[in-house]
């Protein structure tokens, strides 16, 4: 496909000006680290929410939602909707607790909760584990959707793809830090609505969709639109929707979801300028992300279902695209090409604007890990606050080579969503607790990590060589959420717990609410009364408004105005609810 000289120079007045933003505030993200990787915890609450739901609008998600539509219909997305309950619970009860922390990273946690060498190898290894191996596995799932955006849109292969956009993101992440990341993503966040709605109207306006009327009517999508499963084929609710609700959200470690917060999402709350700005931050987080955005994509999927039937009518769309990275996930570029004129670069733009945000977030998250809790803290531990900019700076160009070089081996967007859902299985029960009960220790965290990952391995390359017969995805995620807490739940009391002088200073430092320090600490004029049950209030209330809304929206589209309604009216009772039971949360002052 062609662009036309518009849609240049759309993109490239787009480019210029992130690129500028990047370098403008390249001074003083080189003042140190706490320039470079938090703003100088000086950031207000809608730049920090706006920037995190920026950064999940990756070139990826679109591809994500098409792929899980196409594959087993609306309802699928479940499989990331289940993730609000955990948003909503990192909301309300956790987000203060990590900005009392005043920790650099979530990482450095590790050796304010535990005590000794074994803490101290615990946050060495995570830094490397989480910012170099998770990180780079996200990265290549957003820069494999970026190759077959270009393959589809310009006819650019995967190589050129990945050296250019690779190469302006690294200089527009290394110069500017977070300051230049949470200012642009305001930016891109608008353009990525704008042009993820355009798509929506022009794919749902094709001519042999017909409009939502010949879409909601279209033989195609008979059992595709339900936004909850067939219950009655237990095989299919069992993946989309039992599993997801039932283990998948607080059981798992997932990168922007993790239970009780952690990476890109705890590096926001640590950059906030107190405790309730982390809080709002993270609840307009999880409204815009569940709540907002998902139907334009879920319509183009539909409509991908119309034009597109099956790959072979993609691949007869596009012959000279690369077999090798044909997948349903691709409806959602070649779902773009009936754009007109303009609004194509605007398109365009919008997911260059998804993959820069995502990349560069990634980018500077990932460096904060391997300078502040590896380098800065084992190998160079004296140095200047330049010298450690500096060596961010080289390691944001590493990572992203590494992320390119991976995105050429991955093949859907799918395949790495499972696998990091895989690693992570079982472990996030442990991120909840390690709060408010102090029989957690580093053994408890290491045995889980460890467990969860080579479970992940044997699914992923060994069960079938060894004779065994594939699992399903959602067993095989199950069976190691099983596997990986019995291992870490008999490694904790098999343990001694961490030293009571290190509990007491964790205590006194962060507050934690509850029961489960009372037997080792001494918890005397501590002032919880009534925050946990608030506290849990809010998270259901929030929970309520946004499925609500998303369903309600659902039910509008679809051409219900009755459940439409009815469910919106609920949003706006939960939401009244909510604000009046926020007061009772408890903040620090």
């Amino acid at each position: 496909m062609q662009l036309s000289s518009f849609d240049w120079v759309v993109i490239v007045l787009y480019g210029a000006l992130a690129l500028g933003v990047g370098l403008y505030f390249a001074r003083r993200a080189g003042r140190g680290t706490t320039e470079y990787f938090l703003s100088g915890r000086k950031l207000p609450w809608w730049l920090l929410g706006t920037s995190m739901v920026a950064t999940t609008f990756s070139t990826d998600t679109p591809n994500l939602v098409t792929n899980f539509v196409r594959t087993g219909g609306v309802a699928q997305n479940w499989e990331w909707w289940a993730f609000l309950v955990t948003g909503m619970l990192t909301v309300f009860i956790y987000a203060k607790l990590w900005r009392r922390s005043g920790a650099m990273t979530d990482i450095e946690f590790y050796e304010l909760r535990y005590s000794g060498k074994p803490a101290a190898f615990l946050r060495g290894f995570r830094a490397i584990y989480l910012g170099v191996f998770f990180n780079v596995m996200i990265m290549a799932s957003v820069t494999l959707a970026a190759i077959k955006i270009s393959g589809v849109l310009l006819g650019i292969g995967p190589v050129p793809t990945v050296l250019v956009a690779g190469s302006v993101t690294a200089i527009y992440a290394a110069s500017s830090g977070l300051w230049g990341v949470v200012t642009t993503d305001l930016l891109l966040f608008v353009i990525a609505m704008v042009g993820s709605v355009a798509a929506a109207v022009y794919a749902v306006g094709h001519p042999d969709v017909g409009g939502l009327t010949g879409l909601l009517g279209h033989a195609e999508l008979a059992g595709s639109m339900s936004m909850l499963p067939d219950f009655s084929d237990w095989n299919a609710a069992l993946g989309a929707f039992v599993v997801p609700i039932a283990v998948q959200w607080w059981s798992v470690w997932y990168p922007g979801a993790e239970p009780g917060g952690g990476g890109y999402v705890a590096q926001r709350m640590l950059a906030a300028k107190d405790e309730k700005e982390a809080m709002k931050a993270t609840l307009w987080f999880n409204v815009a992300h569940y709540g907002l955005r998902p139907w334009p994509w879920i319509l183009v999927a539909l409509a991908s279902m119309v034009v597109y039937p099956d790959l072979a009518s993609i691949q007869t769309a596009f012959p000279d695209l690369d077999p090798t990275i044909l997948g349903h996930d691709l409806a959602y570029p070649a779902m773009l090409v009936f754009l007109p004129a303009g609004l194509l670069g605007l398109v365009v733009a919008s997911l260059a604007a998804a993959y820069m945000s995502t990349i560069s977030t990634q980018l500077n998250w990932g460096s904060s890990y391997v300078v502040q809790d590896f380098y800065r803290r084992f190998v160079r531990p004296s140095e200047d606050e330049r010298h450690y900019v500096a060596i961010a700076r080289l390691t944001t160009v590493g990572l992203i080579v590494l992320a390119c070089v991976v995105a050429l081996w991955l093949e859907t967007a799918k395949q790495a969503f499972e696998i990091l859902l895989q690693i992570g299985a079982g472990t996030g029960l442990v991120f909840l607790l390690r709060w408010f009960w102090y029989r957690i220790n580093v053994w408890t965290e290491l045995a889980a990590m460890t467990i969860s990952f080579l479970i992940a391995l044997y699914f992923q390359f060994l069960h079938v060589p060894l004779g065994f017969e594939p699992l399903a995805p959602p067993i095989q995620l199950t069976l190691g959420v099983v596997v990986t807490m019995i291992g870490w739940l008999a490694v904790t009391m098999l343990t001694a717990p961490e030293d009571r002088a290190t509990l007491q200073a964790f205590y006194d430092k962060i507050r934690p609410m509850g029961k489960g320090w009372a037997r080792v600490v001494d918890t005397r004029g501590a002032t919880h009364e009534g925050e946990l049950a608030a506290g849990l209030m809010a998270w259901f209330l929030g929970c309520a408004v946004v499925y609500s809304a998303l369903f309600g929206t659902g039910y509008l589209l679809y051409g219900n105005p009755g459940p439409g309604a009815v469910c919106l009216v609920v949003a706006a009772l939960a939401a009244v609810g909510l604000f009046r039971v926020l007061p009772r949360v408890g903040f620090t002052e």
